[in-house]
């Protein structure tokens, strides 16, 4: 049932039937990304923008701005790389943890994690089968002693060998990294990848840890998280790689629809389901223009990106340059709700400037200049205190 391109929930049971068009606006609003600074400015933006996606990607690839600081970027246009240092290491009010990948996620979620971390104290790691009881306890019995440490601190290691390829030759990385997954150390400072670790309770000041939420709690949490990012959602957007939770999810769901909390719909005949009011929402059209992180929350799962937006992102840097068809580490370039490009960018600190490698458009020709003048802020934002 619509008015207009409006679709309006009336109290109808069966799938309400929803456009990509409209589709693609519900998630650009839920992503904070057909306004400017909808989380305002200063440090506070950072949590809030944090708070409200329910976590940042990291990753170490650097051709361009790490990706957790041009994901929030994207959202804050005055953000500064010392805002999310204020965050983790100053206000607290973020953590680093294993989302689908490891993140940036609010402290005021942390219990929904201790299950998690729980689990590591409990299980052999394939990971980190090699770490020993002594290994734990030196780089522990040094953080409580001599306080926040980096591996860098530590010198007198006898190195292994490497048991796969993303091993550490160091047995002390190997027992940090466990530590941390198992809650007991945190990271309280990151400069760059470098990464300082701290007794959990003692970097957030508490005498005993959150409570871990229960396995139904955890659920309610992703699903509540999910319809907040993505206001219209399904199992696989939900439960992004973890599959594990898609049936209790779906029990949670089916729940929800028959209490008239959410509305089943279809989007190009595939299941989904939203809050009425999310459906109910005018939402006019922007166009804004965004350079895309490809571990950006709109295009890190794939599957919804091509539903929604017809345009499939392939991530190449790990491809042989005669495979690639859009570039090492390409972008794709949002005008209001449509992908219009893809540019391959490459950031040259020595002299100063942000490279076009490669500009395919994926789209209309059109609205080159606008994308122009934001690759332009991009490149201010990447090189500033560089120069």
């Amino acid at each position: 049932m619509h008015e207009g391109s409006r679709p309006v929930f009336r109290g109808v049971q069966e799938a309400l039937r929803l456009s990509t068009s409209r589709a693609r606006r519900i998630w650009l609003h839920a992503q904070r990304l057909e306004e400017d600074a909808p989380f305002g400015s200063g440090p506070q933006a950072t949590r809030a923008a944090v708070e409200h996606l329910g976590y940042v990607q990291i990753d170490t690839i650097n051709v361009v701005e790490r990706c957790h600081h041009q994901i929030l970027y994207t959202r804050i246009p005055g953000y500064r790389r010392e805002h999310l240092h204020q965050a983790q290491s100053i206000d607290r009010s973020v953590f680093e943890y294993w989302t689908h990948a490891l993140s940036y996620v609010p402290t005021r979620d942390f219990r929904f994690f201790v299950r998690d971390m729980n689990e590591h104290r409990r299980e052999r790691n394939y990971w980190f089968g090699r770490v020993t009881a002594g290994d734990l306890r030196k780089v522990l019995s040094r953080i409580r002693r001599n306080g926040p440490l980096s591996i860098r601190d530590i010198d007198d290691d006898v190195l292994v060998d490497k048991d796969h390829e993303w091993a550490s030759r160091k047995p002390s990385k190997r027992a940090l990294q466990l530590a941390f997954y198992r809650g007991v150390l945190t990271v309280s400072e990151r400069r760059g990848m470098l990464k300082t670790y701290e007794l959990t309770d003692r970097h957030f000041g508490w005498q005993r840890p959150p409570r871990a939420a229960t396995e139904r709690e955890i659920l309610e949490y992703m699903l509540d998280r999910a319809l907040r990012a993505q206001g219209v959602v399904n199992l696989h957007s939900a439960s992004h790689l973890i599959p594990g939770r898609k049936k209790g999810l779906r029990g949670l769901i089916d729940g929800r629809v028959r209490r008239k909390e959410l509305v089943r719909v279809e989007v190009e005949g595939l299941e989904h389901w939203a809050r009425p009011e999310t459906l109910e929402a005018d939402l006019p059209e922007n166009g804004l223009v965004h350079i895309l992180n490809p571990f950006d929350p709109l295009v890190i799962q794939r599957r919804r990106l091509r539903l929604f937006f017809g345009y499939e992102h392939r991530f190449e840097a790990y491809m042989p340059p005669q495979k690639r068809v859009f570039g090492y580490f390409s972008q794709p370039v949002l005008v209001g709700d449509r992908i219009a490009a893809v540019i391959d960018l490459k950031t040259d600190r020595s002299r100063g400037r942000l490279l076009v490698q490669k500009w395919t458009w994926v789209g209309k020709r059109a609205h080159k200049r606008e994308i122009e003048q934001a690759l332009h802020r991009f490149e201010r934002f990447q090189l500033a205190g560089t120069r």
